[in-house]
């Protein structure tokens, strides 16, 4: 099997037991901004254990269509000299990459030159509102098609400001950032909760003044400000593993019979791991070892094996530091005894795909009842999934969490349109197998 094809269905067979020490491929957010900010460092940046994944390659090559120079070693290991970025010749296409397009967004709001960004039909869906105000309040001369991609971005001089998040994003934060480096003066995110900072942290690891702190007025949970700096120092990390990508393996450990599995390597950023603590608070035979610190983030291996779960309430700050991880989350809610009722995470329905209305039809399909809410979902278990054929629907998260559904059905399961794994986990059938999976690519 070729970890990096691009596959059509995975067809998979009930009586598996998976065991072993795996590794993930290399941390998704990361990689990303570790692009980005290697192509505008002074000097030569050297980054291992980068994920070439379908997202990530469409953030490379808008970097090089923005005059980075990046030496590939082999498919994870590059090597970027920074420097001043030029203008590119023709839109930039970041394909599915939401994270791509609204970092790329900020950092571009400083330059020099003109812009463009745009991306698949998914990605035209998704909202860049939540972007492009903020970044007009700083002064930038940005613009949006009703507030959806294509993105036009024109030269104009930034100010620093002090703005608060409606709702707790990474993504928003970070494009802020980013544009902060460029304006006369600090900027000041207040965050109302946990969100993603691996953007402040590297920005701290190449001389960028990053502060966080609690906010005094209690106008929000913290208070991130930004001194502008346009010369950073190059990079040196090697990626740590996914979390992300991990929380697959991880529930399949929890769920497929006579199970023990575990994942090397994983970052464990405290604003990534929600769906740990979700699954230890549902009764999962779950630890952690081998703590370390690498590219600045906290990381270890994960062992996971065969539990009996019981349903839990999920809301609040939690939702933001798994939102990634729902889908899955669904999966293993339908085998835990009692309810799971997830509130507060009307957010997921506009990722990729509306990931509640696509998950409850797609799990209906291999034998799950599910109630669908607004903003969550109740599902009462444990059921027995009978199992069948289901839709990935073009979204990676929603064909690796069925996959793992299909693992555990009685009459096993096919799932269709599973080339997008490769967007955020190349290999990851691969992986499976080489687990125990009674998985065929097809």
């Amino acid at each position: 099997m070729n970890p990096n094809a691009r596959l059509t269905r995975f067809v998979l067979r009930p009586g598996s037991r998976l065991r072993g020490a795996v590794a993930v491929p290399g941390d998704k957010s990361i990689s990303h901004r570790a692009v980005m900010l290697a192509a505008i460092a002074e000097g030569k940046s050297r980054i291992r254990n980068w994920l070439a994944a379908g997202d990530t390659e469409a953030t490379l090559g808008a970097m090089r269509a923005l005059g980075a120079a990046i030496e590939r070693h082999d498919a994870t290991s590059l090597s970027i000299k920074g420097g001043n970025l030029r203008q590119p010749q023709a839109p930039l296409n970041l394909m599915n990459a939401g994270t791509g397009i609204r970092l790329l967004a900020g950092l571009l709001a400083g330059q020099s030159f003109p812009s463009v960004l745009d991306g698949s039909a998914q990605l035209r869906r998704r909202p860049m509102k939540r972007i492009t105000e903020p970044l007009r309040l700083m002064g930038a001369d940005i613009s949006a098609s009703d507030g959806f991609c294509p993105i036009r971005i024109a030269p104009a001089p930034l100010k620093g400001i002090r703005y608060a998040m409606p709702i707790a994003s990474g993504q928003v934060k970070s494009a802020i950032l980013l544009a902060g480096l460029y304006a006369d003066a600090p900027t000041t995110v207040l965050q109302p909760g946990p969100a993603r900072d691996h953007t402040e942290r590297m920005l701290r690891s190449m001389g960028v003044s990053v502060t966080a702190a609690a906010d005094e007025n209690l106008d929000a949970s913290e208070r991130i400000t930004i001194e502008p700096k346009k010369k950073l120092q190059p990079l040196d990390i090697t990626v740590p593993g996914d979390f992300s990508s991990a929380a697959f393996l991880l529930v399949a450990g929890l769920l497929v019979p006579d199970s023990d599995l575990t994942i090397r390597g994983v970052n464990l950023n405290p604003t990534r791991t929600g769906l740990l603590e979700v699954l230890e608070a549902m009764g999962g035979d779950i630890s952690v070892s081998n703590l370390a610190e690498q590219a600045g983030e906290p990381i270890g291996d994960i062992r996971a094996r065969k539990s009996a779960l019981r349903g839990v309430e999920i809301s609040g700050a939690t939702v933001v530091r798994m939102i990634d991880e729902f889908p899955i989350l669904m999966v293993a809610a339908t085998q835990a005894e009692g309810e799971t009722i997830v509130r507060d995470a009307r957010e997921l329905r506009v990722k990729e795909t509306d990931r509640i209305a696509v998950m409850a039809a797609e799990l209906r399909k291999l034998g799950a009842v599910i109630e669908e809410r607004e903003d969550g979902f109740r599902i009462v278990g444990p059921q027995q999934l009978t199992g069948g054929q289901a839709q990935g629907h073009d979204d990676h998260r929603i064909a690796m969490s069925l996959t793992i559904a299909g693992l555990i059905a009685a009459e096993g399961a096919i799932i269709n349109d599973a080339a997008c794994a490769s967007d955020s986990f190349p290999g990851f059938a691969k992986t499976l197998a080489d687990c125990g999976a009674l998985l065929r690519p097809d």
